[in-house]
């Protein structure tokens, strides 16, 4: 089923609801409690990953804490975490021709919740990794390494799919959030470089003009990253002598 075909359904399914309540002597309370009913479950769901958000938030912010203690600086630089919209998660159901239930999407999409994390430097980044997964109650989903590998874009950052555990009124419940691990640089780039490939009205000969020139961009920023940590390197090195 393509997109417009489940527009096409969706059109159909509501007006047979519009319908079914005009033959049945509704009264608004009732047409009320049948929409809460049905609502309930997606307002759950979507209240299921913001949970899942603030605990990966809160577990970050803790470290942060400590480091800024025992290595006197802070790694983290900021935040930032999201939501996927309901459009977004219905154009990915329809593009993965996945079932329309609640448990097929929380089962194959792994991307609903995410957290970006945005660090001073490269190693930052590889420490908190390093902590986050140690912690008990985190599952390690899938990990991918594009700073060490990265995309033919000149992308670089450090994926992590975590499964973290949220505690609702009756049950506990693992959540699967994606973490996005950044420098500064990375984050510059990546924020950059995603306003510019989706301008609209550019000719395919610009497109590919400009993805030479962004590429070349990522592999300056990368040395820049490089650079920066190595002096970073330097002066430890040289406070630990004194």
């Amino acid at each position: 089923m393509d997109r417009e075909q489940f527009m096409e359904s969706a059109d159909k399914m509501a007006k047979e609801i519009v319908k079914f309540t005009e033959q049945i002597d509704f009264d608004e309370e009732s047409l009320l409690d049948v929409i809460e009913d049905h609502m309930l479950p997606v307002e759950q769901f979507f209240a299921n990953y913001n949970c899942a958000i603030m605990e990966i938030e809160t577990k970050f912010k803790v470290l942060n804490e400590q480091f800024s203690l025992k290595y006197d600086g802070n790694p983290i630089e900021s935040i930032h975490s999201r939501v996927k919209d309901y459009d977004s998660i219905i154009r990915k159901v329809i593009r993965k021709k996945l079932p329309r239930t609640l448990d097929a999407i929380e089962e194959n999409i792994n991307d609903i919740a995410g957290v970006r994390v945005v660090c001073s430097f490269v190693d930052d980044i590889y420490r908190l990794a390093d902590c986050l997964l140690q912690q008990d109650d985190i599952i390690l989903i899938r990990s991918k390494d594009y700073i060490k590998n990265p995309k033919p874009t000149g992308y670089r950052s450090l994926h992590l799919i975590v499964a973290v555990p949220i505690f609702l009124e009756n049950e506990k419940k693992l959540v699967k959030v994606e973490v996005q691990f950044r420098t500064i640089a990375m984050d510059f780039w990546a924020s950059l470089e995603h306003k510019l490939r989706y301008k609209k009205n550019i000719s395919e000969e610009m497109l590919n003009k400009l993805a030479h020139e962004l590429t070349d961009c990522a592999n300056i920023s990368a040395s820049l990253d490089a650079r920066m940590q190595n002096v970073r390197n330097l002066i430890m090195s040289e406070t630990k002598g004194n």
